[in-house]
């Protein structure tokens, strides 16, 4: 037998409902804020990630799945969203369009992890990022709709931190300080640590295990090399978040996994989900359009990790289905009938169904029970004689006549009536 490989998961109709519930509510809110859809490829050529998440980050030195196309290049399927729109973005040239270019996606991403609950090497994100606006009230536009959906959703114990990453002046100002400090604690930082000194300093403060931050807590602050214009960013997008009713943690160790942020830092963890706890995260990337060969445009995003969300939600917050309705026929001339009328429920946007299987009034009522039907419509050649079906209510067992001409209008009035609740479209 050919099994799933390491690292991936089949998504199974029982989970369906969870994960579609999840990516409505998340296009619901991002359309709500004035974003648009984009759909782009998941692999894209290997130096775009390169040079936009960082050729010293984790990400692109150990985790990233890159082949070889058959001319040669190199391809990689995409570990992250943000690299793919940036480039659709200058491909397009959408600089050029006055209006606001705010888009949201979701879809698969890759990265070579170490599996583990609700971290695959396969996983989804809906993410979101808008160009064009370097007013600090874009942060809070996108913080707040990340705030708003989590919120949505129910997950438990939810915390926002943020935190100043500066320009990259700022940061080229502080990684020396850094360095030197690191330096002089190398022994008691982990392998992963010891390896990010030179390459990428500023995930070291990052880092969870336990010896790492014990010994970076009295490491220089990035906060004391910023400049006045990131000071004053910043104040801006703390005092627009209270002005909005959201509540944020200060996080100077919040430094995020890519190259490409600057100023605005952040992310949203769940107290339910262990040490790894972060369900959503993003910030401000002033200068990687231009990076990529655009023009100079100021951006800022997110992205939500869904596997992670789907562990968290609560079920009773997943609207149920549509009922479905369930056709039972029995006889030569019914089943015909019965199936015409299948195809005139389900014209009628009435999810319905039927086993061709079945032979006898109680096999079809066992499966009219597992699909979880809320009506099952009985025809017989005896029925279908006089023009008449019966109606049979799954929950309350109760049966009724009806004539066949009135049936799917019947139908259509029932659900939507409060005893035919909960329904959705």
């Amino acid at each position: 037998m050919i099994k799933a490989i390491k690292g991936v998961k089949d998504l199974l109709p029982e989970e369906s409902p969870r994960w579609r519930f999840i990516e409505d509510t998340g296009r619901r809110w991002a359309q709500r804020y004035g974003f648009q859809e984009i759909r782009v490829p998941i692999f894209e050529t290997t130096t775009l990630f390169a040079r936009s998440i960082g050729a010293t980050t984790d990400i692109v030195e150990k985790e990233m799945y890159t082949f070889a196309d058959r001319d040669g290049s190199s391809l990689t399927l995409r570990p992250e969203g943000t690299a793919g729109t940036v480039r659709a973005f200058i491909e397009h040239n959408r600089a050029a369009d006055p209006r606001p270019q705010k888009f949201y996606y979701t879809g698969p991403m890759f990265r070579h992890e170490r599996p583990q609950a609700g971290r695959l090497r396969q996983f989804h994100q809906f993410g979101v990022e808008s160009f064009g606006i370097a007013n600090p009230r874009a942060d809070v536009e996108v913080i707040s709709l990340l705030w708003r959906l989590l919120s949505d959703l129910s997950l438990p114990g939810l915390t926002l931190e943020i935190n100043n990453l500066g320009y990259s002046d700022d940061r080229a100002r502080y990684k020396p300080l850094l360095v030197a400090f690191l330096k002089s604690v190398e022994t008691r930082l982990c392998a992963n640590c010891q390896r990010r000194i030179e390459g990428n300093p500023l995930r070291v403060l990052d880092c969870k295990v336990p010896d790492c931050r014990s010994a970076t807590e009295d490491a220089p602050r990035l906060a004391d090399s910023l400049s006045p214009a990131a000071r004053d960013h910043f104040a801006c997008v703390t005092a627009g978040l209270q002005s909005v009713g959201i509540p944020f943690d200060l996080n100077p160790r919040l430094v995020r996994g890519l190259d490409y942020y600057c100023l605005t830092a952040f992310e949203v963890t769940c107290s339910h989900l262990g040490a790894q706890n972060a369900v959503g995260a993003g910030g401000r990337y002033d200068g990687l359009v231009e990076q990529l060969g655009g023009p100079a445009v100021p951006a800022v995003g997110f992205a939500v990790g869904l596997e992670r969300i789907a562990l968290m939600m609560p079920d009773a917050v997943i609207v149920p289905s549509a009922p479905r309705i369930y056709v039972a026929a029995f006889g030569t001339k019914a089943v015909d009938v019965g199936c015409a009328l299948l195809d005139e429920l389900r014209q009628a946007g009435v999810p319905a169904d039927m086993d061709f299987r079945s032979t006898s009034l109680k096999a079809h009522l066992r499966q009219a029970d597992r699909l979880g039907a809320l009506y099952t419509i009985l025809l017989g050649d005896d029925e279908i004689e006089k023009g008449t079906a019966t109606l049979r209510n799954m929950q309350t067992k109760a049966q009724e006549d009806l004539p066949l001409r009135d049936l799917v209008s019947s139908l259509q009035g029932r659900l939507r009536t409060p005893e035919s609740a909960p329904f959705s479209s």
